[in-house]
């Protein structure tokens, strides 16, 4: 077996020696966390699920130490709550980085935007809202009192392909 150095992560001083697997209490002394830290973000983050030996010893790889590396700079250095790293995990892993500077995207379908989708949409939300005011017309509207009696629980409705909502 040959011997070589341990390799440092760039632009961090942690140290990751060159081999293939690491034993958790490995990985606790790498990171410098608790073991049961490392156990509790298994069951957090989907991303890392170390494989185990026929004894159940839980066997880290490197990329596991990477990951587990990155997730404590995330909650510890720069104060993530571990759903929000869960979250920048996932945009990291699609190639997208997650900077809280930058603006969020606008909507496709923006007010004002001439598009066929665009009006198509508009117009089914236009029908919506007219048939919600109806509707709340109707709920609003004083109930006659010699007009109240007791209905079944099922009723059939008449079918109107003109509505969104049949009454």
């Amino acid at each position: 077996m040959a011997v070589t150095q341990p390799q440092k992560r760039a632009g961090d001083q942690t140290i990751i020696p060159n081999r293939l697997y690491f034993k958790i209490g490995d990985v606790a002394k790498i990171c410098d966390l608790e073991t049961y830290v490392l156990r509790f973000w298994e069951s957090q983050f989907p991303q890392l699920k170390p494989n185990k030996s026929g004894t159940g010893q839980r066997l880290y790889r490197r990329r596991d130490v990477e990951l587990v590396l990155e997730i404590k700079r995330l909650v510890h250095g720069e104060g993530y709550t571990l759903a929000g790293a869960r979250q920048a995990l996932g945009q990291i892993q699609h190639g997208r980085r997650m900077d809280p500077k930058r603006e969020p995207q606008s909507l496709p379908l923006a007010v004002g935007e001439n598009t066929a989708h665009g009006d198509g949409v508009a117009a089914t939300i236009g029908r919506v809202r007219a048939e919600l005011r109806e509707l709340a017309a109707q709920l609003a509207a004083p109930v006659v009192s010699g007009s109240l009696r007791r209905r079944g629980r099922v009723t059939t409705l008449p079918r109107s392909s003109d509505t969104l909502f049949p009454i």
